[in-house]
């Protein structure tokens, strides 16, 4: 009953890794390798699926490949503490959630990467635009025409789809395309067991 349209979004989903920029993944790579050499921290956050895309990066660099490593990345997930959010959202406005967060801790070797579908989720965009204040450099990741997040990003992973279904399952592969490739160039293990 459903095989026309399992078919048809698999093909979409395919067509969409096909066209994806290497070159900007492998900038984005670099930038997260430098940042942990340099022992920066690295904040994460976005919205809804998003939010849970910036958690499940956490676990994967703080627990995944951080359990096998004796120097150990330092992910730092915005949308985790939810009485954090919830008080900011409440007493200041939802969309300051992420930069009050920010203020007065981004330091030199601090990166951010900031996550939203359409690209114009107004508190990441807030909180990217004040991390640009503080010489931050962004990782934007985005869907459909990148909006406003992509401009403003040094490095913009965009999902070049009008879906935000497939845009969020793409950002899900970055996650585990980056851990993976670390996972044997940091750890010395290959994420493929049998």
């Amino acid at each position: 009953m459903y095989k026309n349209d399992i078919k048809e979004y698999l093909e979409n989903e395919i067509n969409t890794l096909k066209k994806l920029d290497i070159t900007k993944i492998n900038q984005a790579m670099k930038l997260i390798y430098e940042t942990y050499e340099n022992q920066g921290n690295i904040y994460i956050f976005g919205n809804g699926g998003s939010s849970a895309t910036a958690s499940h990066f956490q676990n994967d660099f703080n627990k995944g490949i951080s359990e096998y490593v004796e120097k150990k990345f330092k992910f730092i997930c915005l949308n985790d503490n939810i009485p954090t959010i919830m008080a900011i959202a409440n007493d200041i406005g939802f969309g300051e959630v992420f930069r009050f967060q920010l203020k007065g801790k981004l330091e030199k070797n601090d990166i951010v990467i900031g996550i939203s579908g359409s690209g114009n989720s107004e508190n990441v965009i807030n909180a990217v635009k004040y991390a640009k204040t503080c010489n931050s450099k962004v990782i934007g990741m985005t869907g459909f025409d990148g909006g406003k997040l992509a401009k403003l990003s040094d490095i913009s992973l965009n999902v070049p789809m009008n879906s935000m279904q497939i845009t969020e399952d793409i950002h899900m592969i970055f996650d585990h395309l980056i851990m993976a490739i670390f996972y044997k160039t940091i750890c010395g293990k290959n994420h493929i067991i049998g």
